[in-house]
């Protein structure tokens, strides 16, 4: 399936959002990931920006996305500054309480909320602090464990039972950006979410 994309805004500010017209799906998760390459596997091209640098992404960038051959767009994808990285100047990763969560709390079309966490690492206390406040949003939320490639089967069944046990309050999808694993998954996910406002 194909997708075609378009830049809608970057934000650095409240007043920067653009209008909210379309469900909305967010990516979070810890700067180097691999979040901008979830996004770029998800819809099958370089929208957002990879770098080896952690912390490179200092806005939230919305991006509209279209099913190909469909004359309008379904959904927004607002990719969101990854957070733990301690390089990060401390000017700017101060400021982004000052619009980030103002979004996660108070944004309308927000559908569904995608933590990425990194199956190779163990579970970290910023991943946990970041579920809490989406339950105390009331936000729907899935868990994608990135970089599954990495590990063999048995590996990658030892790694998600460490994970379901540190968040059993999350669905816990494995995703490979290098070989598509988890894509379809993940898509019956966003559009099971942006859906359910219909239902």
């Amino acid at each position: 399936m194909r997708f075609l994309t378009k830049f809608v805004a970057a934000a650095t500010d409240q007043a920067h959002f653009p209008a909210a017209v379309l469900p909305e799906i967010a990516f979070l998760g810890r700067s180097n990931v691999g979040k901008s390459s979830v996004i770029n596997s998800l819809v099958g091209s370089k929208i957002a920006r990879t770098s080896s640098t952690p912390g490179r992404t200092q806005a939230i960038n919305f991006f509209e996305v279209r099913r190909a051959g469909e004359p309008k767009p379904q959904l927004w994808f607002s990719d969101l500054p990854g957070y733990g990285y301690a390089r990060a100047p401390r000017e700017v990763s101060g400021t982004w309480a000052s619009f980030i969560e103002p979004y996660i709390k108070e944004r309308e079309t927000l559908a569904l909320c995608i933590v990425l966490v990194d199956i190779n690492v163990p579970p970290q206390d910023s991943d946990r602090q970041l579920i809490e406040f989406l339950f105390r949003c009331q936000r729907s939320f899935a868990l994608i464990a990135t970089k599954a490639d990495r590990l063999s089967g048995n590996q990658r069944t030892r790694a998600i039972r460490e994970l379901e046990a540190a968040y059993p309050e999350a669905s816990i999808l494995p995703f490979s950006a290098r070989t598509g694993d988890g894509r379809d998954a993940v898509w019956r996910l966003m559009m099971d979410a942006i859906r359910a406002p219909e239902s």
